[in-house]
Parts: structure tokens; sequence; C-alpha cells
């Protein structure tokens, strides 16, 4: 049964809701499972969204995939089976009803043991398809959720418990609205799996010189098709997903490192300075030095 938004979330509000206490985001004794609190709407921001399941229970959220925008809301749930980079902000948050929500990593590992298992009523397709995907919070995998982060309150019996109830959300997203797009990711020798063995691979050697080519040869696939496969799961051409890659990383190097603008270009992979800076602000929307202050200024402020 699909909850009605706001009817059927609330247990899971106050629940994360005693957690959150105050604004900014909460690892738990769950190392999968975070919450995250906001009291006011956020800008928008460049990131990359792993292997996981997002969920509202208060406020609102857009992501931005390419052309692609997504809303969602309370009741609804969210997501990506590869690492994916999306501009993300909170859309509706306030003092009064500030944005509430949490984010369950899952293990693909365990999301093929459990598939193996289980008998469905139509074959996957083979086609690739968007590593993305939205759909309505149902009652059982309300439940469990509940259930997960309730366990929290019993330490001692989180290692013993919490992987069985995650296997059961496995379970639950599986025969769901997100099903199809689990599937795919680990159908042995389809393209959402084969573009997915790229995309980890390239996080590992993203600051390294890749020729396209042997990247579609990675993949089994001729350059032309392992462009077309990739762009359909990832939502842009692997060149781009490269970019983003080494933009990301290295505006965490110059907010946390406190690395100047070349140093995190040379780091990341880049032998120009100069166009480092202008497919960073082509990212951020604004050049290196000047977007670190601004970020920074923000943080000290609690705008996110």
């Amino acid at each position: 049964m699909t909850l009605k938004a706001g009817a059927g979330i609330d247990r899971l509000s106050d629940l994360i809701a005693e957690i959150a206490q105050f604004d900014g985001d909460y690892d738990t004794a769950i190392p999968t499972l975070k919450m995250r609190r906001c009291s006011s709407t956020t800008e928008p921001m460049p990131c990359i969204y792993g292997l996981g399941l997002a969920l509202i229970v208060q406020g609102g959220k857009r992501l931005m995939l390419g052309d692609e925008i997504f809303d969602y809301g309370p009741g609804q749930t969210l997501i990506t089976t590869v690492d994916m980079p999306v501009v993300a902000y909170v859309t509706r948050a306030s003092s009064a009803e500030p944005f509430l929500g949490m984010w369950l990593q899952l293990d693909a590992r365990m999301i093929a043991q459990v598939a193996a298992e289980m008998e469905f009523a139509t074959p996957i397709q083979a086609s690739a398809g968007r590593g993305i995907s939205l759909a309505a919070l149902d009652t059982g995998l309300q439940e469990a959720l509940t259930r997960l982060i309730r366990l929290l309150a019993e330490p001692a019996l989180i290692s013993s418990i919490a992987p069985l109830i995650q296997q059961e959300i496995v379970v639950r997203l599986l025969i769901g609205g997100h099903g199809p797009s689990l599937r795919r990711l680990i159908a042995v020798g389809s393209p959402s799996q084969q573009v997915a063995k790229v995309v980890a691979w390239l996080k590992q050697h993203y600051t390294e010189s890749v020729p396209m080519d042997d990247l579609a040869a990675r993949a089994h696939m001729s350059p032309s098709t392992f462009r077309q496969h990739f762009r359909a799961v990832v939502g842009m051409s692997p060149l781009q997903y490269l970019k983003n890659l080494r933009l990301l990383d290295a505006r965490q190097l110059m907010l946390n490192e406190h690395l100047d603008a070349g140093s995190a270009a040379t780091r990341v992979g880049y032998e120009s300075a100069s166009q480092f800076s202008r497919e960073y602000s082509r990212l951020f929307g604004y050049p290196p030095n000047r977007d670190i202050k601004r970020v920074r200024g923000l943080r000290e402020g609690h705008a996110y």
C-alpha cells in the first residue's frame, strides 16, 4: 500500500527530528544510515550521490542531472544506482517546519544476493536505464525504515539486527517502484552493470589520463555504443563525468586542505590552470578562489 504524503510518515518524522535536533548532517551508529535537518532553503550545490536510498519526511528538495529535474518531498523516495554527479538543493524549509530527511547507503553485493533468491513476474530489460529513480514510499518500506531508526536506541543489538532489516529493505525496494533500476544494476552483463563497473573504476583513477576508447574497451563495447549507454545511465557523457569528478574533488581539496587553485588543479589531473578555472566556473558558477571564499562564508553563516 502506498502512503499518502504526510499521512504515514509522522513516526519517521518524529524519530528523525529527535536525532537531528539542530541543522546539519548526522552520522549514526548504523554506518550506512545518515540524517539531515535544515531550517532554510539552500543554494544549488554540485555533489555526488552514490548507491543509496534517500527519503524526505518534511520539506522539499530538487536534484538536477544535466537537463533533467527531480523534485521530491514528503513520502517520496529517491534511488541512485551509480555515483551520480547532480546539483542538489533544499527547496522547502523553515524554522517552523525544517527540512528532514534520511539517507541509507546500499550494498550492490547484498542487492545481487537478495535478487538471486527472488522470483520476479517480468524479466529485466537488457537496455540501459537512468541510474536515478523516484517512487512513492509504501507502507512496508516505511515500517522497515522506522524499525531501522528505532534500533539506534538499542546499540547492543545493532550489529545483529541492522543487517536483517537492511536485507528486508532491499527486498522491498526490489519488488517496488525502484525494482527495475536495481535489477538493471546487478544483471550480469547488462549495459547498466557494465557502465557501473566503469564508473567505479573512474572513481579510483580519475586523476590519470583516461582515453575514452579505453573506457569503452573496459565495458566491452564499441566507443559509440559505450557513450550511448553511459549517457543513458549517468545522464552525461563520460568526458563530462570525468571532469565533474575532478572538479568536485578539487573543490574539496581547496575547502578542506586549504590548497590554492593551481595546486588543487594539478592534484586532480589538470595540466592547464586556465582550463581548470574555466571548467570550474562553468560547474560552480564562480571562479575557484571566489567560490571557496563564498562557500566558507556560507558555512560560517549556517546557510546550509
